[in-house]
């Protein structure tokens, strides 16, 4: 066992009188030792049940034969994070979970893992560590909220909650309805109810096989999460046993096959930031052009919030990740030949998974589109591509042109929006919030949860070096490569400017001559850093250009 490093030999005793301090007994010191990496605190839903989580898995692991020991991972809010310099510290911080992951688990020697993440950057951050470290690991997730009923009996979640502020501004809500919103939008535990990223990245742990079927889906308070965290507990044994390992499993098969089912549930924009860093760990290169590819012989068959109004716990009741796959599979879009954690292959897991929701899970032969959820836009405002997700964009904007609006960060974004200055036809540019630029990347949500709460997301676009949160739509256009802070073309973007968007057909394009652009471009001089100090200064001296996936190089 690779624990032995730590307790065998007469060289070893100070090793173990540790152990024994930490009131492990012989038979305890004996097994193999698993971590268990939970990611709780008391300061984020998706979070506040992983004590229950982190219990159940060592329950599991000590009835498997092994020695479970708990050990912490950081986690942020997105949520709570957003709309201020907070927002800055959410995707730094897969970095800091898969580093200090790496550290902890070479430096006590675990011979496996179970990974218990739940919120946005601590699937991709524990997966990247999974990858890196090639240690048996299994995740099994905190589970998504419940969907949340207003007074009038409505369904609602978080990205109702942002746009209810920007339809308060508007003049169309009051006071009482913004609070109705406020009390019932996130109304449990777990992970936002839509198709956001946390819960995106949940589900592609599924399809990646990392995870037990059911990992994505099933609701934070059911008993049946606590049953599901038990027997991770338990294969993790198994995977140890067998000797499977993270990169048995994550290999380009698995991630082509990620892909897939990324475009068949319309995931959040971000997991084209997340599964390039996590294969890069596990020495697989994937790019942007990978997405479109796949997007092209992939139907979308699932419309959660934000694209439709079903949440994730209907995905439950319709079948799972595992449902959606199988429907997949009757156009040979998955290789079923990849191993999983349960010891099967994918087409071992997935054979029997029936649709019990056509509504709710399209058949391939009636999806809601052709094509996948995301789309990769290239043109001469983005030379090395960005990112919309077009499953929740209305069709009247899927061709759209118009002039720009250019603010050099959210805030002034959002209080021109908030101040209706902001048109119908106008392309809203947010530049300068890229992964060196921000630096951190910061997500969009308030600037375009306030174009659709305004009543503007069905006649204005907004583009940005940024991201943006799962719960966005419309016309949002994020992840422009090269940042403006790295001198791309959307620095040197003016008021007024004509930008083309042409999603169908994956371009942008600036309406200015290259001639004037290399005017520009003369006379442009980049802004001195927004941070200069601590974590986001290092941090921004080493980060990639978000069509790498922002890794730290």
């Amino acid at each position: 066992m690779q624990s032995d490093l730590i307790k065998k030999g007469v060289e070893r005793a100070p090793n173990r009188s540790l152990l024994y301090a930490l009131g492990y007994t012989d038979e305890e010191i004996q097994r193999p030792l698993i971590g268990v990496v939970s990611s709780f605190n008391e300061i984020i839903p998706g979070h506040m049940n992983l004590d229950k989580i982190a219990d159940a898995v060592k329950a599991g692991v000590s009835a498997a034969g092994g020695t479970p020991v708990l050990i912490p991972a950081i986690a942020v809010c997105d949520g709570i994070a957003m709309g201020h310099v907070g927002m800055k510290y959410s995707l730094v911080t897969r970095d800091l979970i898969a580093d200090s992951t790496e550290a902890m688990a070479i430096a006590h020697q675990f011979d496996g893992l179970v990974m218990i993440p739940n919120c946005d950057k601590n699937v991709p951050g524990l997966l990247m560590a999974a990858a890196r470290l090639n240690i048996p690991t299994i995740f099994v997730s905190g589970g998504p909220m419940l969907a949340g009923h207003l007074k009038n009996g409505k369904r609602s979640c978080l990205s109702h909650m942002f746009e209810a502020v920007g339809a308060y501004y508007a003049g169309t809500l009051d006071e009482a309805g913004v609070r109705d919103y406020e009390e019932n939008a996130c109304p449990s535990c777990g992970s936002c109810s839509g198709m956001y990223t946390a819960n995106s990245m949940n589900c592609l742990t599924e399809a990646i096989g990392m995870a037990l079927p059911g990992n994505g889906t099933i609701p934070a308070p059911y008993s049946a999460r606590i049953r599901l965290a038990k027997h991770a507990g338990m294969q993790i044994m198994e995977l140890v046993r067998k000797n499977i390992r993270p990169r048995d499993i994550m290999t380009p098969a698995a991630f082509h096959n990620a892909e897939t089912v990324d475009m068949a549930l319309g995931c959040s924009t971000n997991t084209m930031l997340h599964l390039p860093a996590i294969a890069h760990e596990a020495g697989v290169e994937i790019d942007l052009d990978m997405a479109n590819a796949i997007s092209a012989n992939t139907p979308n068959l699932c419309h959660l919030a934000p694209a439709g109004d079903t949440f994730m716990e209907d995905l439950d009741r319709a079948g799972g990740v595992y449902a959606v796959m199988n429907e997949l599979t009757k156009k040979n879009l998955l290789d079923l030949s990849v191993m999983t954690v349960t010891g099967k292959t994918m087409g071992e897991n997935i054979a029997g998974a029936e649709n019990l929701d056509k509504e709710i899970i399209r058949p391939v032969e009636a999806p809601y589109s052709a094509s996948g959820g995301i789309a990769v836009l290239r043109g001469n405002l983005a030379k090395d591509g960005c990112v919309v997700k077009q499953s929740a964009v209305a069709s009247e904007m899927m061709v759209h042109e118009g002039p720009a609006r250019v603010f050099d960060s959210e805030e002034e974004a959002i209080t021109a929006i908030y101040g209706r200055q902001i048109q119908p036809g106008d392309v809203v540019v947010i530049r300068y919030e890229g992964p060196k630029g921000g630096p951190g990347m910061r997500e969009m949500l308030n600037p375009t949860s306030a174009i659709v709460g305004m009543g503007l997301g069905s006649s204005v676009a907004l583009i940005t070096d940024g991201r943006f949160s799962g719960a966005t739509r419309g016309a949002s256009i994020g992840h422009v490569s090269p940042e403006a802070a790295a001198g791309g073309t959307i620095a040197l973007v003016h008021d007024g400017d004509r930008i083309a968007i042409d999603i169908p057909n994956c371009k942008i394009e600036l309406k200015v001559s290259e001639e004037e652009l290399a005017r520009r471009r003369a006379n442009w001089v980049c802004p001195e850093p927004k941070i200069k100090t601590g974590y986001l200064a290092r941090y921004a001296k080493l980060v990639s250009s978000a069509d790498k996936g922002a890794i730290l190089q």
